[in-house]
Parts: structure tokens; sequence; C-alpha cells
């Protein structure tokens, strides 16, 4: 007994429509939302962050420099001594000087955001996006949409390409604004405080050097109160630093993978083609 001529796949129209769904958002997306602008100025923002971090880190390393680098000759009683008492900020030195490194870093990434945003909204990437897309959909209509799979790398591609940094660094800006900021601000405005009375009271306190490290000596406390300032700021400085480099880490590391991470499985989602496992009718 012969069976029924076969009707349309039920789940074919489904499909077809999702299909045409997603095109068309593409199309949208690549020339008719003005995505390019604030997340442009999103970048710009996150560039100027970091690169005010590193001066203020290169600022305050040079002022550690300055008093951990404070080498006296003196003669209590007539016996020559030599002393370095800023070496005790050496910890902390090492410490400005990583996040330094991690502020210049950070900088490299956003201008490398920069880049991508370029790339990702030109022309030649938005027209060959267009044409991957309309071929998927074809493909996705012809046959069952079975060889629609060969083109969905090409289209995945194309997709992260031209959204996935500009979302990406939108939803960046974002978080930074809603829970970021405060911290951000709050150490940062500590580090680019950077501690005058300190370094006076240990460098250019009354008298010549071998002078005041002498009353030093002698029990005198100017200068031995200016290095236990700068000691004392010190200890907030390492955790402030900490903070911007905590909050620096988010910007530039984390929510970008994710948000790579997350675009790719979307795009991925959205422009899978039926599997072919299955043998189809003759």
């Amino acid at each position: 007994m012969t069976s029924p001529p076969s009707s349309p796949s039920v789940s074919a129209l489904p499909r077809r429509l999702v299909a045409l769904v997603v095109t068309l958002a593409v199309l949208l997306g690549a020339w008719a939302v003005p995505f390019e602008a604030p997340a442009r100025a999103s970048v710009e923002a996150g560039l100027k962050r970091a690169l005010v971090a590193f001066a203020a880190a290169r600022t305050l390393g040079a002022v550690i420099s300055v008093a951990q680098g404070t080498q006296v000759d003196v003669k209590p009683g007539g016996i020559g001594v030599g002393t370095a008492p800023g070496q005790v900020l050496q910890p902390v030195n090492e410490l400005v000087d990583h996040f330094a490194s991690a502020m210049l870093a950070a900088s490299v990434a956003f201008g490398v955001q920069r880049v991508l945003l370029d790339i990702g909204g030109s022309t030649a990437l938005a027209l060959a996006l267009s044409g991957v897309a309309v071929l998927w959909l074809a493909a996705m209509c012809w046959r069952d949409g079975h060889s629609a799979r060969w083109l969905r790398p090409a289209l995945v591609v194309l997709l992260l390409a031209r959204f996935a940094v500009p979302a990406t660094v939108l939803a960046n800006e974002w978080l930074y604004v809603a829970y970021m900021k405060p911290q951000h601000d709050a150490a940062l405005a500590l580090v680019e405080r950077t501690p005058p009375t300190a370094v006076e009271a240990a460098t250019t306190a009354p008298g010549g050097l071998a002078e005041r490290v002498e009353r030093w000596w002698k029990g005198m406390p100017d200068l031995k109160a200016g290095y236990a300032a700068l000691l004392a700021e010190a200890a907030t400085w390492a955790d402030r630093i900490v903070d911007l480099m905590v909050v620096f880490l988010v910007q530039t590391v984390i929510v970008p993978v994710g948000g790579l991470w997350l675009t790719w499985r979307i795009a991925r989602s959205a422009t899978a083609a039926p599997g072919g496992g299955g043998r189809r009718p003759a």
C-alpha cells in the first residue's frame, strides 16, 4: 500500500520563518542600527581611564623612587655611617611598577578594541555579512536546509566581527557605570594624591641632608616621621592599587572574553541548520 504524497514538513515553516527573522535582524544590525558611535565613545572613555591610571602610577612610582633612593653619609660622633632609610619602600615600589605595567596593558587592550570596532563597522564587512546572510537564508529554504551548514561557519565569524565587540563594549561600559565607577574613582583619587607632605618631611627638612639624618640618629623625629608618614600612606596605596587592577581586569579580560563567548553561542544557536544524520526520502 502506497503512502500518500508527503506534504511540506510541519517544522520546515517555523524553521524558515526563524531564518527569515534572523536574516532581517542581521541586515538591520549591519546597516540601520547606529551602535558604532556609543561603542566608540565607551572605548575612548575606557582608554582615557587606563591612561590616566598609568600616568598616576608613573608619578607615584617616581615619588617613591625619590624617597627610596635617599642615600646619605653622616658621621655621628666621628664615625662614618651610610644609611638609606627609604629602602623600606621597596615592596611598595615593586607593586607600583606592576600596577603601571597592568595599566599599560589595559590601554593596549582598549586600543585593540578600537581597531576591532573600525573593522567591524566597515562597509566591506557589512556587505560580506549581508551577502552571506542572504545566501544562508536561501540555503535554509532549500532541500530542508541541509546545505545551510556549509555557510554557517562563515556567517558565525562575520556575526562575531560585526556584533561581538560593540555589544561587549556597551555591556562593559554599563557594568562599569552601574557597579565599578565609585570604586574606580575613589581608588584613583587616592593614588593620584601624591603625598608631598610626607616626601617633603623626609627629604627637605631644615638643614643639610647629613645634618637631618644626624638629628634623626640622635632621636630628632623629623626625618623618621616623614618616612613613617610615607609608610602609612603606602599601606592605603596598596589597597587602592589592587582595587584599580581588579576594575581594569574585569573591563579588559573577563567581560570581553565572556561577551565573545556569549555572542558566539547566540550566533551558533541562531544559525543552526538541521542535522544531516537521518536519510532523506528518495
